[in-house]
């Protein structure tokens, strides 16, 4: 009986993160200038509370009963002004599982705008956009880092329960960081990441 319906819960299950606090998406705009592509990044509003002043890809919290891909879309809308039909999904890329215990879904998609200049911006969320073209990115290798991500002692924690107790050897981890830089913008983190990212999909034979 318990075999049978573990087998029926498990059949059509999809797996998930476990530990995953927040589930963000965002999409990477592609647009074209001139005939050539370019991807489209945002400057957070300097006044928010969360990363403000950094160079970002439209997108945010997924809502409860939304899809990742209704809340890429949906986020672009406010943040850029533009009409959902303006926008063409082309697809899914990878996700993120950050260290911080969230996940970050990412689709690729072409805005269908003929002046950026007409954009009507949101203010309370992005200070400006500005453009990349797509052969820059392939073109350029990002600055790589790399942080040390350790395990810190907490005087509530149990160590009785563990073998060696507060000897106990946990795991370090490392945490690369890239950095691109255009002009007088620096992209960075995660959305350095993500753009590392499209590149090496475009790349791929």
């Amino acid at each position: 009986m318990i075999i049978e319906r573990l087998t029926e819960k498990l059949k059509n299950r999809i797996p998930k993160p476990l530990d995953a606090i927040g589930k963000f998406s965002v999409l990477i705009p592609l647009v074209k200038i001139d005939g050539e592509w370019h991807v489209i990044y945002e400057l957070r509003a300097r006044h928010m509370k969360t990363q403000p002043g950094e160079v970002s890809f439209p997108g945010g919290k997924v809502e409860k009963g939304e899809s990742f891909k209704t809340t890429a879309i949906r986020e672009t809308v406010e943040e850029l002004g533009v009409d959902p039909e303006d926008i063409e999904i082309l697809g899914e890329l990878d996700f993120l599982v950050s260290y911080a215990n969230f996940t970050i879904h990412c689709f690729l998609g072409i805005l269908k705008v003929e002046d950026l200049d007409k954009l009507e911006i949101n203010p309370d969320e992005v200070d400006h956009i500005f453009t990349v073209p797509v052969e820059f990115l392939l073109d350029t290798e990002p600055l790589a880092y790399e942080l040390l991500l350790k395990t810190e002692d907490a005087d509530d924690f149990p160590y009785e329960l563990i073998p060696r107790g507060r000897e106990y050897n946990f795991r370090e981890g490392k945490h690369q960081v890239l950095f691109y830089q255009y002009g007088d913008h620096i992209v960075w983190g995660l959305t350095a990441r993500l753009t590392k990212h499209l590149t090496e999909i475009i790349g791929e034979s």
